[in-house]
C-alpha cells in the first residue's frame, strides 16, 4: 500500500477506484480530544471519511490547518465554530474554516454518522487547544 498521512488510511489510485467503505476497517480519527472512529480513503490532494462519533460523546474544541466539510448521515450534533453554536441533523452540511477553533457534541439519543471531507495538507486529526 502507499504511504498515507494518516496511518490506517486507504490509498485511491493505482488501479484502486472504487471503495466500499462501509466495508473498511476504521481508526480514531481524533486521538486525544475525540473518540470518532471510521475509515478514510486518501486521494492524492483530498481524503476523505465515514466517521462515527458516539451518542452522548463530545469532542475537544481543536482546529485544522486545512478547511473541512462534515456531512451529517444520522444523528445530531451540536456544532460550535469560532464560538458560535448551532445544531445539524442528517442532510446538514457544515464548514469547519481553517485555523479556526471548533468541536462537537452528540445528543445523547444515537451515535452520530458523517461523511467528511479535507485537504491533504495534513492528516485526518487536528490540534487540540488546550
Amino acid at each position: 500500500m502507499s504511504e498515507t498521512k494518516t496511518e490506517g488510511a486507504y490509498k485511491a489510485g493505482n488501479g484502486k477506484y472504487i471503495f466500499e467503505i462501509d466495508k473498511l476497517e476504521g481508526l480514531m480519527a481524533g486521538p486525544g480530544y475525540a473518540e470518532t472512529f471510521g475509515p478514510v480513503v486518501e486521494g492524492e490532494l483530498t481524503q476523505v471519511g465515514v466517521m462515527t462519533l458516539p451518542a452522548g460523546e463530545s469532542s475537544d474544541p481543536h482546529f485544522h490547518v486545512n478547511e473541512q466539510w462534515v456531512y451529517i448521515l444520522q444523528g445530531n450534533l451540536e456544532v460550535t465554530v469560532d464560538g458560535e453554536t448551532s445544531s445539524a441533523g442528517p442532510g446538514g452540511l457544515v464548514y469547519f474554516p481553517a485555523n479556526v477553533v471548533h468541536c462537537v457534541a452528540v445528543s445523547p439519543e444515537e451515535d452520530c454518522k458523517f461523511f467528511t471531507c479535507k485537504d491533504l495538507r495534513t492528516g485526518i486529526a487536528g490540534t487540540p487547544v488546550k
